[in-house]
């Protein structure tokens, strides 16, 4: 009997070792590099400083010359003498949620509106660099922060919270924070929410890591939005301003034709086959 208990007892302790080394092994993922590349590169840190160093000088030009507006579809009428204003998107371009990408890796999950809502109210985001000092510059020449983000009104207190945290400027006794669904034509196109802005407001500047941040034509194909690209050459650098994101957005989901709903093998597939690639040393 005492065997049979010892040998039980080996199986277990062997079941429950092999759990745990299986645990700590690396599990495969994707946008591993990019995570790896947002969180430890100082090449980051460096393209990240550098875009909001090029946006003080864009924001001086722009506050020097009445006709400049970031805004060209959503900016109507005699709109030179409106306030100035900035619009910068959260996530990725102020907010670094590299630990929720990190988390997805190291537990094999995969995005899920619940544990990003958790994440978000958890208040562990960081600040891009550069961000702060960007707008606390736009801030103290009198231009107004505002951040347009397709994070949910739910967790709205829970961003300002962490934003206000890492010393982003709040507005004051204007609300500058227009989040997803805070109103019933607010959906995930940020047009809308530029035009509301846009009424009251000169756009001096926008930031974002997505082209959804500076045109709704972004959930289109590849092609098309290499039109848009081309079309608007002379605002990128200038009134439109693009902090490096690898690990997601809607650049991948054009692969695949923003069929996020397909099996993930038939993803990877169809990324691989738009690859351009060498055709390899001749033999």
């Amino acid at each position: 009997m005492r065997a049979g208990r010892i040998l039980a007892l080996s199986a277990v302790l062997a079941s429950l070792l092999t759990s745990v080394a299986r645990a700590e092994e690396p599990i495969a993922q994707d946008f591993l590099e990019a995570v790896l590349w947002t969180q430890r590169s100082v090449e980051f840190k460096g393209n990240a400083m550098s875009i909001y160093a090029l946006g003080r000088l864009r924001l001086d030009q722009a506050l020097a010359d009445k006709s400049w507006t970031a805004a060209p579809v959503e900016q109507k009428g005699e709109f030179q003498n409106l306030p100035p204003a900035v619009v910068l998107d959260v996530d990725e371009t102020v907010l670094d949620n590299s630990l929720y990408q990190a988390w997805l890796i190291k537990s094999g999950k995969s995005y899920s509106d619940t544990t990003w809502n958790e994440f978000c109210n958890a208040q562990v985001s960081r600040a891009v660099p550069g961000a702060v000092e960007f707008t606390k510059y736009a801030d103290g020449k009198g231009v107004k922060v505002f951040y347009i983000s397709n994070r949910t009104k739910q967790v709205e207190p829970a961003t300002r919270e962490n934003m206000e945290k890492l010393g982003f400027p709040m507005g004051g006794n204007v609300d500058t924070f227009l989040m997803q669904n805070e109103q019933s034509e607010w959906g995930s196109k940020k047009g809308v929410r530029r035009a509301f802005l846009a009424k009251d407001y000169r756009i001096l500047l926008e930031f974002g890591d997505n082209l959804g941040d500076f045109d709704d034509r972004y959930a289109s194909s590849e092609a098309d939005r290499q039109k848009f690209f081309d079309e608007n050459k002379d605002r990128w650098g200038r009134e439109w301003l693009v902090i490096a994101n690898p690990t997601y957005g809607s650049f991948d989901g054009a692969a695949i034709g923003f069929a996020y709903k397909k099996p993930t093998e038939e993803q990877r597939k169809a990324k691989w086959d738009v690859l351009d690639a060498w055709a390899g040393p001749k033999q």
